[in-house]
């Protein structure tokens, strides 16, 4: 009775092992499926825990220093034919002189976190002149309309014409013209105009511009005055370097309605998390006088940015569009019909009430009117000519961008005053420049990419290598089950043959037992002698079965 318990405690011991391979199998196979499932949103939540703006952090350090060298390229329209048109009405020649390249250095100052989740800086913005890169110097010389006059006489022109008179009168004694000659650094970082000297001395405390020079960039090389109040994300990350004030106020006031009004947006350097193809990107820029909406154009795969993978988003081409083609733009017509032509852009309101335009480079996605009324311009360009912003959408952060914008100054003709007397009503190109960055530095660009592209591998990886391990060991081991079975059961059945009454003979008479050999050869009890059989004769004898151990296994 001892061999069959002997050959069951074995056989469980053998099931049991393997029932535990069956467990771990399945783990494995719970554990792929739990990492293919959640593994992106645990990653999601681990990125938007991270870019928290927080004194410390490699987001802080970069959002506050940016690690970059941005570059702007400016263009001037040189008027070549000023004379003849003025005194012959002939077509304005233009010569477009440039680039004329600055490298500038970003930091943000005067930090003030706040308890609610937001936090407070000034920009300052340094530019620093690049003879190599530049087509000429600041010294070279071009003739460009004369801005601060022409903005007064287009003002003037449904004033008293008495006061047009006393102007014309002013501007004849000032020796003022409609264009003037100045050099390129003038012209953008400011120069002593006769008109603003004046209106110095006579325009009332309150009413006095901010600035005692004219210049396109004038006040913009240093520290701005502007306080920007922005989310740090930590409350809510949809929110993350979205404006939440802007010199104290949380709207602008300048147009027609709340929305048209909004100040939420990005200054341009940070952008919410989880963009998708369907986002609309907002940026606002104070000289814009709104915040302009982006939206997304395409993939792209910049080889600068070590095959990152972003999102290119670009103004709709009904952004600038009149009210006849994009009805929502007559919140911007705060003064009604008519407004701004299709393809310009009004920000008169916040310039001081000078009759700037606002459009992009060459007239791009404007009426070519504007363009065919000057000579000297070429058709636009849209690889050239268009504003973008390639971003990382799960991360939020900006790949590469180009701000693109042309100004323009909207001149109205104004009879009773001489000096320009003769000038059209026109839209006057003034210049054109594109800012922006090519790409990231490399410590910025191996953290995107292990925190963009390594993910989805490492997700791919654990998630189908767990998976197929876990298959592999359940088929093993159910393999193992299913053989472990048949040879318990091959030995159950051996185990009853052994045990097993003997079948009566055919003539009904029982086959004697076999007498087992008494040691020493002695005589059995009924006196009679048996010769001595081997040990082999004596198992055949006891159990035939073992005779045949070798086809079922069993050792004989």
């Amino acid at each position: 009775m001892q061999l069959p318990k002997f050959f069951h405690k074995l056989s469980s011991a053998y099931v049991r092992k393997w029932w535990f391979v069956v467990f771990v199998s399945l783990l494995f196979i719970v554990f792929g499926a739990v990492i293919f499932v959640f593994f992106s949103g645990w990653v999601k939540a681990f990125i938007q825990s991270e870019i928290v703006l927080r004194n410390g952090s490699h987001t802080f350090d970069w959002w506050r220093r940016p690690p970059v060298t941005p570059m702007m390229s400016i263009y001037v329209y040189n008027v070549t034919n000023a004379d003849e048109f003025l005194n012959d009405g002939a077509k304005p020649k233009l010569q477009e002189v440039g680039p004329f390249v600055y490298r500038e250095k970003w930091e943000k100052v005067n930090l003030r976190p706040h308890k609610n989740g937001t936090i407070t800086f000034q920009q300052r913005k340094m530019y620093y002149f690049d003879a190599a890169a530049s087509a000429g110097s600041e010294d070279d010389l071009v003739i460009v309309p004369n801005i601060p006059m022409l903005s007064a006489t287009s003002q003037s022109k449904h004033a008293a014409r008495f006061l047009r008179l006393a102007m014309a009168s002013i501007m004849d004694i000032l020796k003022i013209k409609p264009f003037v000659e100045v050099s390129i650094g003038q012209l953008l970082w400011g120069y002593e105009d006769p008109l603003l000297k004046l209106a110095k001395d006579v325009v009332p405390k309150e009413q006095k511009l901010p600035y005692e020079e004219f210049g396109l960039l004038y006040g913009k090389n240093g520290t701005s005055k502007d306080v920007v109040t922005i989310f740090t994300g930590r409350d809510d990350v949809t929110r993350y370097g979205l404006i939440n004030r802007y010199n104290g106020n949380s709207q602008m006031k300048h147009w027609n309605t709340d929305e048209c009004n909004s100040l939420e947006a990005s200054d341009g350097s940070l952008f919410p998390p989880g963009l998708t193809k369907n986002s609309t990107v907002y940026v606002y820029e104070k000289d814009l006088c709104r915040r302009l909406p982006l939206v997304f154009q395409e993939e792209i795969d910049n080889a600068g940015c070590r095959g990152i993978k972003g999102y290119r988003f670009t103004p709709p081409i009904n952004v600038f569009a009149d009210i006849d083609s994009n009805p929502d733009n007559i919140c911007f017509c705060p003064s009604g019909p008519p407004c701004a032509p299709n393809g310009l852009f009004n920000v008169s309101l916040c310039q001081y009430d000078s009759p700037i335009m606002i459009s992009f480079p060459h007239f791009y996605l404007a009426d070519p009117s504007f363009r065919e009324a000057v000579e000297g311009i070429s058709p636009p360009e849209k690889e050239k000519h268009q504003l973008y912003i390639d971003i990382q959408p799960e991360m939020g952060a900006a790949l590469s961008a180009r701000a693109r914008v042309q100004i323009n100054l909207a001149v109205s003709q104004v009879v009773d005053i001489k000096q320009v007397a003769t000038f059209p009503d026109i839209i006057f190109p003034i210049m054109w420049f594109e800012e922006g960055i090519d790409s990231l530095p490399n410590e910025v660009l191996d953290l995107l990419y292990l925190a963009t592209e390594v993910p989805p591998l490492v997700r791919v990886v654990l998630s189908y290598g767990l998976f197929a391990l876990g298959v592999l060991l359940l088929l093993i081991s159910l393999g193992c089950l299913v053989r472990s079975a048949g040879r318990q059961e091959t030995l159950s059945l051996e185990a009853s043959n052994h045990f097993a009454k003997p079948k009566p003979a055919a003539n009904g008479n029982r086959k004697p037992m076999p007498q087992l050999p008494h040691s020493g050869g002695k005589p059995a009890q009924n006196g009679t002698t048996n010769h001595v059989k081997s040990g082999k004769d004596t198992m055949d004898a006891l159990n035939p079965a073992f005779v045949e151990a070798p086809e079922t296994g069993v050792a004989g």
